[in-house]
Formats: C-alpha cells, structure tokens, sequence
C-alpha cells in the first residue's frame, strides 16, 4: 500500500494506485477507507505546508519538467508573491487583498463531504458564486501556500480556511474571465478553475443514455479532450449511480482526488468534472465513495485506451489516424456475406509473432495472409484484459485495444494496412462475462452495477467471472455501443461473438434449484435475447457491409434468422449474420480421429450435418479451442505414421473446403503444426526453415492452403449457394464401406464441382461416380495427394469422360483412381 504523503511534501507521481492504494485520509482493512464522522472533515493538517525548501514536486520520467495540480501542461509560472508569510498559521498575504473579505465558513456537514470525497455538487460549494455585497470565490487546492485570483484589471489573494480551502468575497457584481495563480512554494503557476465551468455534457446525452439509445456511447463518457467555454480541457464523465461521490485521480493531481471532486447529474447517475489544459496521455482513474463510505480507485469503463498491463490505469487518448480505406469500405458491404467467399484466418495477434508491435504486425501479416488468399482474418479479442494467459477473454477494457502492442492508432494502422491488402477483420467480441478485478467493472460502485443483484444469478459457473445484467438500460446500452464503437472507431468488419450459448440460457452449467426460470417459466434468458437482436439490428443498421458472427453450441432456433421473423418457439431471430457450426466440428474431428479401420461405423458423423447444413448461415471453425489443453494440433488428431497424419490432415482441408459453410482455420494449421498453441511462444514457425529436414512437408500444406482459397475464391459453386439447398447434392451419401464422401456443389448459374474424400489409406482404382449427364469430360483440378503438396502423386492427369453408365441414381458416371487419403475436385473439362 502507498503511504499517503505527508502534508509537508507533495504527494509522490508514482505508479497508479489499485483500488487498495486509494488517497485517503484514513485507511481501512483490506483497502478500504473508514468515514469521517458525521459534521467533521477527515483528517488533515489544518493549514497545508509547502515542500521544504529546496524540494520540488516530482516529475514522471520522460516529462520536460515538474507539473502541478490542476494542470499538466502549458503551465504559466510567475514570480511568487511578495509579502508571502510561511508560518504555521497559514498564508497570509497583503499585496492584492484590499477589498476581499472573508467568506462565510462552509457547515460542518459541507465541508466534511467535500473533503472526504463524498459530495454530490462540488460545483455549489466551490468556484465563483454571486452573494450579498460581491463575488464568492472558493478554492480547493491541497498543499497550495496560497491562491490568488487573477482577471482583468484584478488581482486578488484569497484568505485561507484550512485544508486546503481558500475563499472570499470580492468586490464585483459579475463573475469574470479569472484564472488562479497558485503558489506552491519553489512555484508558482496559473491555471483554470475547474469548478468556473458549467457541465460539459449535454441533456441529449443524458437522455438518450438513460433510455438506453446512446450508441455512440463513447463520445458522452469517459474522458474527453475538448474546448469548452472557449478552454481546451479534458471532460471526465463515469456512470456510477450508488456512489456518495467521485473524484478523479491521476498523475496530473498526483493520485490526490481530494482537489477533483466531480459533480452529479441528478438522476443520470452520472458524475462530471471538465479539467481545463489536461491534455492527451495522461493517466487517470476514478475514486468513488461507497454508499458505505469506504472508498475504491477505479479504471474508467469507458476508457479508450490503457496502460499496458500489469498497469492498470486509463489514459486519456485522440486519435490522429488517417484513413486510407476508402475504397475498401465502400464496396464491403456489395455482396451479403452468406453469398461471397469468406475464408477466415484465425490469429493470436501477440503470439502470431511474438515481439511484434501493431505496426511491425502490419508490415508482415497482411502480405502473409494476402499470399495464402484468405479473405479475412480474425482476431482473438484484443480489447484489454490483465491476464495474457486469457488470451483476451476476460476484458477489463472494453473500449480499449490492448497496450501490448501499441497504442489505438496502431491498431487503427494495422486494421488499415489489412484493408488496403483486400482483407477483411473480425475480432473476437466478449459481452457474456467480465472478471472480478476489484479496479474494474465488479462492483463497480459499491453495488452490483453491471452485473445482476443476485450473487448467484451474476456468478458464470464456468469461468469465475461476472456475467452482465442484460435487463438494465444503462449495460445493454454500454454493450450496444461497445458493438458499434469498434465498427466505426476502428473500421472492423465483423464482430464474432464469443460464449453466445452461455448468454441465452438461464441454466447453462447450472444445476437444478441453482437458476430461477424466467417469466414464462422458461430456461431462456429474455433480457440477452433482447439484448443481442438489439446490438445486431444496431450494428447492422449503423455499419454496413459488417457481418457479426455468434459462437453458438446449441440448436437455439433462429440465431441467424432476421429479429422481426418469428420462429416456431415464439422467439424473433436473434440476427446473426453466421454461427459457427460446432456440431460439424466435433463429428469430423471425432471422426478422422479414429483408425480408419473404424471409420465406416462413423459413417453418419461426417453425413449427419447436412441435415441440418440450411437451418442457420454456419461458419465451419478449426479454431483455437480445438488445438490446446490436450486436444492436439490438427495433423496430430490424425491416426497413423507421419505420412498419414499429413496425408489425413490434408485430405481433411479439402473436405472442409468443400462443405456448405464458411472456413475458419487457426494459425499454424496451415502448416501442419504438430505441437498444440501456447500463447507464450506462438505457432512453430521453425518449421518452415528450409535447413530442417521436415521443411518440405510442413511447406507444402501451407502450399495446398493457398491453392485451396485459390481455387475456393474463383469458383461460386463453393459459395454462392451456401445457404441454398440446391447447391449441393451427394453423389452416394452412404458409401460407408469404402469411407468415401462424394458430392456435387452448384453455383448459382448450376455450374457445378464435384468434391470426393477417400479417408481410407489405400488407392481405389476404378471407383465409379454417377455424374450429370450434360457435361461430356471432368477434369481434376485439385488433388490433395500432388506432390506439391507432400502427397503420392496418385491421381488423374487427363480429363474423364463421363459414360452413359447409370450409377448413383445418375444417367451417366465416370471412373477414376481414389488416391489414399485425398480430397480431389472436379470440374467439367
């Protein structure tokens, strides 16, 4: 814990403080801070000391010099008043005091609030106020010597009443243009009054985010750098409506809030403070009084940007980027997605290449993803989080691009460079549970604020993390607005929602008697409901071209199916623009798992999903929680030797390339890593160094990867007609024997492409397929078994000639040689 300085030094421009290292007057267990009692002020020194001579107030490493409460930058230093008397008394000065008298002392009850950081209208009790016979004017500044109020044809010193409060009355009618000019000793500075300012945030603002529809949230709280009343300043805004008071902390105060009180927007629950010439970079949290009394220090939820972790404190923050992805973002959105080529590349973006910043990333992973021909990249969540071994799904900063790599704009330049490549980006979306870190959102008042009032109900049963309370305005409205924030602030193209099956289920992962059903006496959780078809029609509305992707494991009805449609269960569609297909993924990875000896009793787990391929728009992932915790690298599900594994592993891509569906594919399977992910050190890419012996193979996967969305981008039969049950049809959807997958896909013009998987390893030679009649030749266009890319060689080097032979329930077929384990593709020739 940081000792509170002592009245006679500055306080120290250290780190920023967790909520246990609060300033306060008296500290309590465990970090807390006991209440002064009622009527009295806390504890402080009755007149504030200046430094002893020869010190100076500390200066933050990388600053050109000392910077003082009130303003950080700009500061305009001045001689110190003559006639200055530094005895125990307090300052007592007679140069520019004629005429000023003393004002009335504030009431016990005032004053203690004040002080103890537990006031709702600083703003009444402190600046300038019209009174019989002049002008009040109060200021608070900690370890000041003495105040003096400066404006035109007037200079006039204020009379000390103790910790830190000046205050009287001057001789005027009208309240002027003044500026304080403080003096701290060794300095002297001119600064604004905070406390002069009327609110700097609007009542439409207010309005609209107590009805819930502010969806530029972002622009209304947290910290803003602004002109206000023709001063530039910082507006400071927090959403805390249990608390007795907020004070903002930070390095321009030196993590003192006593002299930043905010002020209360009556019934908003939100509090507001405009400091004039605090400007970008400066680090800030949030100090609030309890309804118990005790105080916590907190980064702001609305933060745009953050220190890098483990720091935890929120930095204020304009961007300066400028776009130049004009042409990308006005034709994103020409083709729906569910009609379009849509090959995701999957990354890690601090493990991707450990040591990278943003915009190292971006001068390698755009040329790296644009070679390999995926369309997209998604990236896992890189809002901020504390733990990296998270993998950034348990957010702290919800508006706030992780500091690991950089600060927003550089996200903003590597988001910019993908596009400028043709690349499309998703990321990882987390609105289903936050993390008890006691400096962020949990309890963030005092009470259950963004989380539910029931313990029980806010608890997620799988993580140890809080879950949001979908029901109240202000939280959907932060969530919206959150959704739409990284659509326009940083020109994402899809948002892929993590956990959605958590979201709507009241009793996911809980046991009978551990959740309370809903209205209607259902398990379905109304409020997430509402509130994703919500986020949806908003980001849809707002952003076009955007796609939002849920991560949904269950046959919920509807997940991609428009709100205002109605399904058989009563519900609106939740609409999403895709679902992963998590029941594909786990029949085909528990299926090409198994010897292939076994593989014709689990026939029906690579069949069973077209059953059901037409009821959503699915994506089918490969993703990262498929290759960590034991579950093996992708090559290393495969049975059998090395050769085999890779022979499977490939054989398997050009099936999933194949299917009715979107491909997502996490990095390193695309060259065959055989070793799970570990964030701490990333894919192995040694093993694409031409001086290992293995190189060739683990190359020419990567090499089928490329011909894969190569020849997946030029063929409409493997995307058009996604979600259309007439483009596709099985040749022999039961060739269990032979562990074949033969099938046609159509385009919407009827073009079509044959895709044939022999997961057996041997060759079939003469395997007959029924074909359609109107095509005399088919020729092979991609064999997984070339040697190009590590195979045999096995295949079909002329066209086929399609027989007048029935077969498949087909008027005309053709016969080839099956390679072993392989997946070819066929056109007509």
């Amino acid at each position: 814990m940081t000792a509170r300085p002592s009245p006679a030094t500055p306080p120290s421009k250290a780190a920023s403080p967790s909520a246990s290292d609060a300033p306060s007057p008296a500290t309590g267990p465990a970090g807390t801070t006991s209440p002064s009692p009622a009527g009295s002020p806390p504890s402080r020194p009755a007149a504030p000391r200046p430094p002893a001579s020869g010190t100076a107030p500390p200066v933050r490493p990388g600053t050109a010099g000392p910077t003082f409460t009130g303003r950080p930058h700009g500061l305009r230093e001045a001689a110190a008043a003559p006639g200055r008397n530094d005895g125990p008394a307090g300052p007592a000065r007679t140069n520019g005091s004629h005429g000023v008298r003393p004002a009335t002392p504030l009431s016990d009850e005032d004053r203690g609030r004040l002080l103890g950081g537990a006031h709702h209208d600083p703003h009444g009790l402190l600046g300038a106020h019209p009174v019989r016979g002049g002008l009040l004017i109060r200021v608070l500044r900690p370890y000041a010597r003495g105040v003096t109020v400066l404006a035109k044809g007037l200079r006039a010193d204020l009379p000390f009443e103790g910790d830190g409060l000046f205050a009287g009355v001057l001789p005027l009618r009208t309240v002027p243009d003044y500026e304080l000019l403080v003096d701290y000793g060794e300095h002297t500075v001119t600064v604004q009054d905070p406390y002069r300012f009327l609110p700097a945030l609007g009542e439409l603002d207010l309005h609209l985010f107590g009805e819930g529809r502010h969806e530029q949230l972002w622009r209304a709280l947290g910290a803003r750098i602004m002109e206000h009343q023709g001063v530039t300043g910082t507006r400071f805004t927090v959403w805390a409506p249990n608390a007795q008071g907020v004070r903002v902390v930070g390095d321009f105060n030196y993590w003192d809030g006593t002299g930043a009180p905010m002020r209360s927007l009556g019934s908003s629950g939100v509090w507001e403070l405009f400091v004039p010439g605090l400007g970008e970079g400066e680090l800030y949290k949030f100090e609030i009084t309890r309804p118990d009394g005790s105080r916590t220090v907190r980064a702001d939820p609305m933060a745009r940007r953050t220190e890098c972790p483990p720091a935890t404190a929120s930095v204020v923050e304009a961007s300066h980027h400028h776009w130049n992805d004009a042409a990308w973002m006005a034709r994103r959105g020409a083709r729906p997605v569910h009609e379009a080529p849509f090959s995701v590349y999957e990354v890690h973006l601090p493990s991707w290449r450990p040591g990278l910043t943003y915009r190292k990333l971006a001068a390698q992973l755009p040329a790296y993803v644009k070679d390999l021909g995926f369309t997209h990249v998604e990236f896992m969540p890189v809002a901020e989080h504390p733990f990296g071994g998270s993998w950034g799904y348990q957010v702290t900063g919800f508006y706030a691009p992780t500091a690991r790599m950089g600060g927003p704009d550089d996200f903003r330049f590597l988001i910019d460079a993908l596009h400028q490549a043709g690349i499309g980006v998703l990321m990882d979306w987390v609105p289903a549970h936050f993390p008890r870190d006691d400096w962020a959102l949990a309890e963030f008042d005092g009470r259950p604020l963004y989380e539910p009032q029931d313990p029980a109900r806010a608890a997620h049963p799988d993580w140890g993390t809080l879950e949001f309370d979908y029901g109240r305005t202000e939280v959907r409205n932060f969530l919206v607005a959150n959704a739409v924030y990284w659509c326009e602030e940083f020109h994402i193209d899809g948002l892929r929602v993590d956990a959605v099956a958590s979201m709507l289920y009241l009793d996911y992962s809980r046991a009978d008697g551990d959740w309370t059903p809903n209205v209607h006496g259902g398990r379905e959780n109304l409020d997430a409901v509402a509130f994703l078809q919500e986020m949806n029609a908003t980001v849809y509305r707002r952003c076009p071209g955007v796609v939002t992707v849920a991560e949904e494991s269950t046959a919920w009805d509807g997940v991609t199916r428009a709100t205002h449609h109605v399904g058989p269960g009563g519900f609106g569609g939740l609409g999403f623009g895709l679902k992963w297909n998590m029941g594909w993924m786990h029949d085909s990875l528990g299926y090409v798992a198994k010897e292939p000896v076994h593989r014709k009793y689990h026939h029906g787990e690579m069949t069973f999903s077209m059953i059901y391929a037409y009821s959503e728009n699915y994506v089918l992932p490969i993703s990262h929680d498929e290759v960590v915790h034991g579950k093996r690298a992708l090559v290393s599900k495969m049975p059998g030797d090395w050769w085999q594994q890779r022979a499977g592993h490939r054989a398997y891509l050009g099936f999933m390339w194949a299917h009715p569906g979107k491909q997502l594919l996490f990095m390193g399977q695309e060259f065959a890593q055989g070793a799970e992910w570990a964030e701490s050190h990333g894919p192995d890419w040694w093993l694409l160094d031409p001086s290992y012996e293995a190189e060739p193979d683990h190359r020419g996967v990567r090499d089928l990867v490329r011909e894969l969305n190569r020849h997946y981008a030029a063929t409409p039969a493997l995307w058009e007609r996604d979600t259309d049950p007439a483009g596709f049809s099985w040749i022999d959807g039961d060739a269990s024997e032979d562990n074949v997958f033969p099938f046609l896909r159509f385009a919407a013009d009827a073009s079509p492409l044959i895709s044939v998987t022999n997961f057996s390893p041997v060759v079939r030679h003469a395997y007959r397929l029924g074909v359609p009649d109107r095509f005399p030749a088919w020729r092979e266009v991609l064999n997984t078994d070339d040697p190009r890319y590590g195979g045999s060689g096995v295949g079909n080097p002329e066209p086929l000639k399609a027989e007048p032979a029935p077969w498949n329930g087909r008027p005309a077929s053709v016969s080839l040689v099956l390679p072993p384990l392989t997946t070819l593709w066929l056109r007509p020739s």
